[in-house]
């Protein structure tokens, strides 16, 4: 193995680590928390950790198996079951990403008729369409053997080995992307750039009334008045930060192999297989961020891990206080006779 093999390896690794420990607390926080599996974005979250959870145990230890060997890990059949289920799965946490800035959309832009829009039904039903659409795309290449190993990324994924049928993959790669990548992104576009203009719409008729207020408070400290100020910058800037963070991480990680899969279908650009590693790893650290951008920084997700840690902690002190008092408690009778 080259150095540059060798690092990519070891950053394949640290991202399936964290992806594997990242997802399985935020499956914790789901199961632990009554209220968290109340809500109807929690299930569009469940399935999103589901999708992270099986490409960090399947694609990506085949993945890594790729790049040290630098040939097709395990038998034909292994890796065609492989591929379709890191197609399926791509797509889904694709369009899953789509549905919480719907969910999101729905409940800032019209708020009163939020639990009349999206109850647990629309969100069944939602999610039903992103299977059956996940699950279109790898059948269809399965039934026409275009799922392989691909040694430019050294994973198992679509893959056609018949120049015969060029043609036909080349569209259908590109129908693919555009209604996976381009289609998510659009509608996670326009969903939270809706959501942009409704928190800057309700920051400025805040920032009007923190100013008569401030302009009625003659005798204000201006230690007082500035925190006041600051506060109104830090609102402005919040939701732009989130809403920049759920679109850039969404391009940041998919953008990059995407491209590089359509480049690919021209013969005319060579491809290093370097380039074409790190844009799957990029693909796959969108598993890694996931947890995080969508769960485990909020407040109700750190406050119900705390509880957790909390609860574990309590209990152990139970025990091993419990253990402490055992032989105190056996040598009473002792004492009693």
């Amino acid at each position: 193995m080259s150095i540059w093999e060798l690092l990519l390896a070891f950053v394949l690794v640290l991202l399936m680590l964290v992806a594997l420990l990242a997802n399985v607390l935020v499956l914790m926080c789901f199961l632990y928390s009554a209220d968290i599996r109340k809500q109807v974005p929690g299930l569009f979250i469940l399935n999103l950790t589901f999708c992270n959870l099986l490409m960090a145990v399947s694609s990506m230890p085949l993945t890594l198996a790729g790049i040290i060997y630098r040939s097709q890990p395990g038998g034909d059949q292994v890796c065609h079951a492989v591929g379709f289920l890191e197609t399926f799965l791509t797509t889904n946490s694709m369009l899953s990403m789509a549905a919480l800035s719907i969910d999101r959309w729905i409940a800032v832009v019209f708020p009163l008729s939020y639990h009349s829009k999206m109850r647990y039904r629309d969100a069944a039903l939602i999610l039903s369409y992103t299977w059956v659409h996940s699950a279109s795309f790898p059948t269809v290449a399965a039934s026409l053997s275009w799922l392989g190993f691909h040694h430019l990324y050294a994973s198992c994924t679509l893959y056609n080995k018949r120049p015969e049928d060029r043609t036909q993959f080349v569209i259908f790669t590109g129908v693919f992307h555009a209604l996976s990548f381009l289609l998510s992104l659009v509608v996670l576009c326009f969903t939270y750039l809706k959501v942009l203009k409704v928190a800057r719409f309700h920051c400025k008729r805040i920032d009007v009334i923190t100013m008569q207020t401030l302009v009625l408070l003659v005798d204000i400290h201006p230690s007082v008045r500035e925190r006041c100020l600051e506060e109104q910058r830090r609102r402005r800037q919040r939701a732009t930060k989130k809403i920049s963070t759920f679109i850039g991480t969404f391009i940041l990680c998919f953008a990059p192999y995407v491209i590089t899969r359509l480049v690919e279908l021209s013969s005319v650009v060579h491809i290093n297989s370097h380039w074409g590693i790190i844009s799957k790893c990029l693909a796959y650290s969108k598993a890694v961020s996931d947890p995080f951008v969508y769960s485990l920084l909020r407040h109700q997700y750190r406050k119900t891990w705390k509880d957790i840690i909390n609860k574990i902690l309590k209990r152990s002190s139970i025990n091993s206080s419990a253990l402490a008092g055992e032989p105190h408690s056996q040598n009473l009778p002792q004492l009693n006779e």
